[in-house]
């Protein structure tokens, strides 16, 4: 996607050697989300050379993302725009059908060529929670607070999120953050596992950049064999862990054999 189509989207990409920056740009509505942003994500996500190894995901301004946009739940809302409201005009199956093409955009973060890091400060609620749940890893400042909001509107997530807040703390803590709608402060979020680390505001970005160093340090095919093998090992029994972790070593050896002899 060129510059300008990212913008009118609301975003900005940015690669700096082996680490590719998305930001959400639309700090005067704190970077809420749009049918747009999740499209134009997913193309980028589709766009990533292979020489990136990590991706962070930050949000311009002082909030990460206060989640949907709630211009796009009003029919027209959007100026012309694509508006989820637009749905409602739609078939169940097509629906469906859209808001699995808005899941490619968070989907994208867990391609195993790459890390993915989301850099959280001020609020990450709603579809921005669950844009920070899509990637890897999550560093957050101490002014971070997460929330998953959809049920103050009576909706569900949907865009990707249950899943990884259910393998990060539990079922009961994930249906009481859920259903509730709470917000969940950074030093809890540490406590809790949605977060690596809380940091002051003004350390955020270069903690963020160190982190980024450290996890393109290794060879690329350790990392994206490794999160490979993580991202999978949930659904597995230990016999198929072991089989796959025997097939990636191998290839690894193999790897390492090609290099020195070449």
């Amino acid at each position: 996607m060129t510059p300008e189509q990212l913008a009118e989207a609301g975003l900005r990409y940015q690669v700096d050697g082996s680490t590719a920056t998305i930001t959400l740009d639309r700090p005067q509505v704190r970077n809420a989300q749009t049918p747009a942003m999740w499209r134009a994500l997913a193309t980028l996500g589709e766009e990533i050379p292979d020489d990136v190894r990590v991706v962070v995901v930050r949000g311009e301004g002082r909030s990460f993302s206060s989640g949907l946009d709630r211009a796009m739940l009003t029919a027209g809302g959007g100026d012309g725009q694509e508006t989820v409201a637009d749905l409602l005009a739609q078939p169940d199956h097509r629906i469906a059908e859209t808001i699995e093409q808005y899941q490619r955009g968070f989907t994208f973060l867990r391609d195993p060529r790459f890390v993915s890091v989301a850099a959280v400060r001020g609020h990450a609620v709603g579809a921005g929670f669950q844009l920070a749940l899509a990637c890897d890893l999550r560093v957050v400042a101490q002014d971070a607070t997460f929330g998953m909001l959809e049920s103050t509107l009576g909706l569900v997530p949907d865009l990707t999120g249950t899943k990884p807040l259910v393998e990060l703390v539990g079922y009961s803590r994930a249906l009481e953050i859920c259903v509730t709608g709470r917000l969940v402060p950074a030093a809890e979020a540490v406590d809790l596992g949605l977060a690596l680390l809380a940091v002051p505001g003004d350390e955020l970005d270069a903690t963020v950049t160190d982190l980024a160093s450290a996890l393109a340090a290794p060879m690329a095919g350790v990392v994206s064999e490794t999160k490979a093998l993580l991202l999978a090992a949930g659904g597995r029994s230990l016999d198929e862990q072991r089989r796959f972790e025997r097939e990636a070593q191998v290839r690894r050896f193999r790897e390492l054999a090609r290099l020195a002899g070449g």
